[in-house]
C-alpha cells in the first residue's frame, strides 16, 4: 500500500502546484481590463449567437473557477468572478465554456463519448474504492475482486483521458472565435491562451495521476498471478 500512497502524494503535490499557478495567472489576467469592454456574460452570449445556438442559457454560479457547461440542462455556468468581469481571463473562460456548448450542438465525437460514459462512471465511482480495498485484502486468496476493481478504475482513467481532447478542443474553438470576432487584442489573446493552458494542465495532471494509480493496481494484480 505504500506505493499507492507515494503516487498519491506526488500527484497531489503536482496538482496543488498547477492549481496554484492557475489561480495566480487568473488573478493576474483578471486585473487587465478587456479593451472591448465586454463582460464574461456578454462574451458568452455573443459566442452562442454567432454559432446559432439559441437554446443555451448563460447563468451565474457562486465560487471561483467553478465555471462549467452542463449539457443536461443546456446552461453555460459562469462563476461570479467571470460573469460580470471585463478582463482577458473572463473572456477566455466564458468563450471556453461556450466552446463546450458548440461541441454539444455539433455532436463533437469525444464529448458524445464522454457523456455516454457518465452513467457507468457514476456507478463505478461509488463502489470502486471499496472493491479495490477488498481485492487487496483478499489478493492472496483470490484475484477476482481486485480484477473487478482494476476494471472499474480503468473506466475512470479512460474518462479522464477522453476529457483531454474535449477540453483542448473547447479552448481551441474559444481562442479562434475571440480572435475572429475582435474580442481581444494580440496581447489579450496571449493572456487568454496562457490562462486556458494552465486550466488544461489541471486535467492533464489528473489524467496522468489516474494512469499511474491504475498501473500500480495492475502491477499488484499481475504480481499475484505470477
Amino acid at each position: 500500500m505504500l506505493g499507492i500512497y507515494f503516487i498519491g502524494i506526488v500527484f497531489m503535490l503536482i496538482s496543488m502546484g498547477v492549481s496554484a499557478r492557475l489561480k495566480s495567472k487568473f488573478k493576474k489576467y483578471s486585473q487587465t481590463p478587456l479593451s472591448s469592454g465586454l463582460s464574461g456574460r456578454e462574451v458568452a452570449e455573443m459566442m452562442l449567437r454567432d454559432n446559432g445556438i439559441t437554446d443555451v442559457k448563460v447563468m451565474s454560479v457562486a465560487g471561483r473557477l467553478t465555471d462549467h457547461y452542463n449539457p443536461a440542462d443546456k446552461t453555460v455556468n459562469l462563476s461570479e468572478y467571470v460573469y460580470e468581469a471585463r478582463s482577458a481571463a473572463a473572456a477566455a473562460v466564458a468563450a471556453h465554456e461556450c466552446g463546450h456548448a458548440v461541441q454539444h450542438a455539433k455532436a463533437y465525437s469525444f464529448l458524445k463519448f464522454r457523456s455516454a460514459m457518465v452513467p457507468a462512471l457514476s456507478i463505478a465511482s461509488r463502489y470502486m474504492q471499496w472493491i479495490i480495498l477488498i481485492g487487496i485484502l483478499l489478493l492472496q486468496t483470490t484475484p477476482v475482486p481486485l480484477a473487478i476493481g482494476v476494471a472499474l478504475f480503468g473506466l475512470t482513467t479512460l474518462f479522464s483521458f477522453i476529457t483531454l481532447p474535449v477540453e483542448f478542443d473547447a479552448s481551441k474553438r474559444a481562442l479562434a472565435w475571440i480572435d475572429r470576432r475582435g474580442i481581444v487584442t494580440t496581447q489579450e489573446h496571449d493572456m487568454a491562451k496562457d490562462a486556458l493552458k494552465w486550466a488544461a494542465l489541471t486535467y492533464v495532471v489528473a489524467a496522468l495521476g489516474s494512469l499511474a494509480t491504475l498501473l500500480y493496481y495492475v502491477s499488484l494484480l499481475m504480481g499475484r498471478r505470477d
